[in-house]
């Protein structure tokens, strides 16, 4: 872009944020993050002109006015969450409904092999898991699988785990979402034959009474996780009018901070399949029970939440 075009597009909006205050702290925070871009990207271009020393002032006076009283608010970590992370999946809703659309074709072709191909569950679950599971089916207690381990070993080692995966499907994003695609491809083929074994045997209703109650939180989270690989694989691939490193640096900062918002929820998973996955006598009203909540918190935080707050910026 030529810099007499730059200045044309922006040089209003400069000079209403240099010469009118900021209604609030949120307003100051918004202008600063949009003023680092326009300067990241003047010193990418124009890094000698009057515009880059122009811009670069009026970013340390909002840089000064931003972060004077930083220490001041005691309600940033609350924020996050109730504010920040939403409007962050708000803001990056495509990536994320498009990782679980991809997630759900994954998950149907990994049904659709295992019901042609009777041996495919044995290749992507191993012949000692559906040996083990098969005696269980026998024995009249198909998910006795989940009993095999004490509480809390059971607990930390799948919680790592499933951070571990969410790491691997965010970092991913770097080679071009391949990665992603591919941690996401592997989870959804193993899901699809997983629940298809067990629909053939005809426990399927146990399976998922038993399965989904971490389920819920931990393939919602993979999914979300894979969303925001793809949200830094966005910026590597499609930069706009960024430098590619500038818009690499913006997407990796919003995938890392989906991701991190992602640790309780496997934290929750986890301590679910840990303690109360193991208890497949249970009935099935308590099964579900907490099978909708984890399924109406997922809704509401990920979806419901962060499209009510965006309408209400947008109307403010």
């Amino acid at each position: 872009m030529r810099e007499t075009v730059f200045l044309r597009l922006n040089e209003a909006r400069w000079q209403h944020y240099e010469q009118q205050p900021a209604a609030g702290p949120e307003e100051l925070a918004r202008r600063y993050v949009e003023l680092t871009d326009d300067l990241s990207y003047a010193r990418t271009f124009y890094p000698d002109s009057a515009t880059t020393a122009y811009l670069n002032g009026l970013t340390g006076k909002l840089h000064q006015a931003l972060y004077k009283n930083k220490t001041q608010p005691p309600g940033r970590f609350l924020d996050f969450w109730l504010r920040e992370l939403p409007l962050l999946v708000a803001r990056h809703h495509r990536p994320l409904l498009a990782s679980l659309v991809f997630f759900l074709v994954c998950v149907g072709i990994g049904a659709l092999s295992a019901a042609y191909d009777d041996a495919f569950v044995r290749v992507v679950m191993g012949d000692e898991y559906v040996n083990q599971t098969l005696a269980n089916i026998q024995k009249g207690d198909p998910m006795a699988v989940y009993k095999g381990k004490e509480e809390s070993e059971m607990f930390l080692r799948i919680t790592f785990n499933n951070v571990k995966v969410s790491l691997y499907a965010f970092a991913g994003g770097i080679t071009g979402g391949l990665v992603t695609l591919f941690m996401l491809f592997r989870n959804g083929v193993m899901l699809g034959a997983f629940q298809w074994f067990f629909y053939q045997k005809g426990v399927l209703l146990p399976s998922v009474l038993t399965i989904w109650i971490h389920g819920t939180l931990e393939i919602s989270a993979i999914v979300l996780a894979g969303g925001a690989g793809w949200v830094m694989a966005r910026s590597l691939l499609f930069p706009g009018t960024y430098s590619r490193r500038d818009s690499l640096r913006h997407g990796a900062r919003a995938g890392m901070k989906l991701v991190l918002g992602l640790v309780p929820v496997f934290v929750v998973a986890g301590f679910l399949e840990g303690f109360v996955t193991r208890h497949t006598e249970m009935p099935p009203a308590a099964s579900l029970s907490i099978i909708g909540l984890s399924a109406a918190f997922i809704l509401g935080y990920f979806v419901a939440y962060p499209w009510w707050l965006s309408r209400k910026a947008v109307s403010c």
